[in-house]
């Protein structure tokens, strides 16, 4: 199953994890993300730590476990090649609107763009 079937098809729990440029690591949850058509993954990003830490280490981590019970779903290592601030590229992205909360009224927003350096199932690395 190529991935954009596969995310558009499977519900689950997914986890971002980044490092700064000192190599700090930070990990925070994220919905399924977005398979562009020429194969890069997409995520819409507020302008907190992940996002600072991509901007001096491209480099994160993904991880996907699937509902249902049991360790089913997958890892990605990505790397970052793009990010836009337009809000049209955004919206185009986005599933879901969510009221507000007033300490983000007017929060940058990115499309963050990866590419999928390799692929793993969750458990075991076959």
């Amino acid at each position: 199953m190529d991935l954009k079937t596969y995310f558009e098809q499977t519900k689950g729990f997914g986890v971002l994890a980044t490092a700064d440029a000192e190599g700090r690591v930070d990990a925070a949850v994220y919905a399924r993300p977005h398979v562009m058509e020429d194969g890069t993954l997409a995520f819409i990003m507020k302008d907190r730590l992940t996002h600072h830490n991509l901007q001096s280490n491209p480099r994160a981590a993904y991880l996907f476990r699937e509902d249902g019970g049991g360790y089913k779903g997958k890892r990605f290592f990505l790397k970052k090649v793009k990010e836009s601030e337009d809000p049209g590229v955004i919206e185009t992205l986005r599933r879901k609107s969510y009221p507000t909360r007033s300490e983000e009224a007017g929060a940058k927003e990115y499309a963050v763009f990866f590419t999928v350096e390799k692929e793993l199932p969750l458990i075991g690395a076959s």
